[in-house]
């Protein structure tokens, strides 16, 4: 199927005009949350690069890996609808979806950096 439309149509419930993608609450919602995701996952990744520089913890390295998959997570679910144009329905669902398992990537992360050697 086809994302790119003629002008005025629309896909599960998305108007598509051109370029233009007017979305629905739900969708917008969707789109705040994961941007702030985005945003504090980048933040705390940052951070904790700075803690493993400066104790030289691996630990920390783990965990602002953990942090790293999450922020990735967050970009991949908010580009979603940008990316519909131009990679079409079936590829953009299957890359959100699919993206969740970078969110069981990072809870794995987290696992490991509290229960590792000190």
């Amino acid at each position: 199927m086809n994302a790119f439309r003629d002008r005025g149509s629309s896909i599960d419930g998305m108007q598509l005009d051109g370029f233009v993608v007017v979305l629905s609450l739900a969708q917008t919602i969707e789109q705040v949350t994961s941007l702030g995701i985005l945003v504090v996952a980048l933040t705390l990744a940052t951070l904790s690069v700075m803690a493993w520089r400066r104790e030289r913890d691996r630990r920390m390295l783990v965990v602002a890996s953990a942090y790293g998959l999450f922020a990735l997570y967050g970009l991949i679910v908010f580009l979603e609808y940008f990316l519909l144009p131009y990679l079409g329905v079936q590829t953009v669902e299957l890359l959100e979806h699919g993206a969740a398992i970078l969110i069981l990537a990072g809870l794995l992360a987290f696992f490991s950096a509290l229960t590792g050697d000190r």
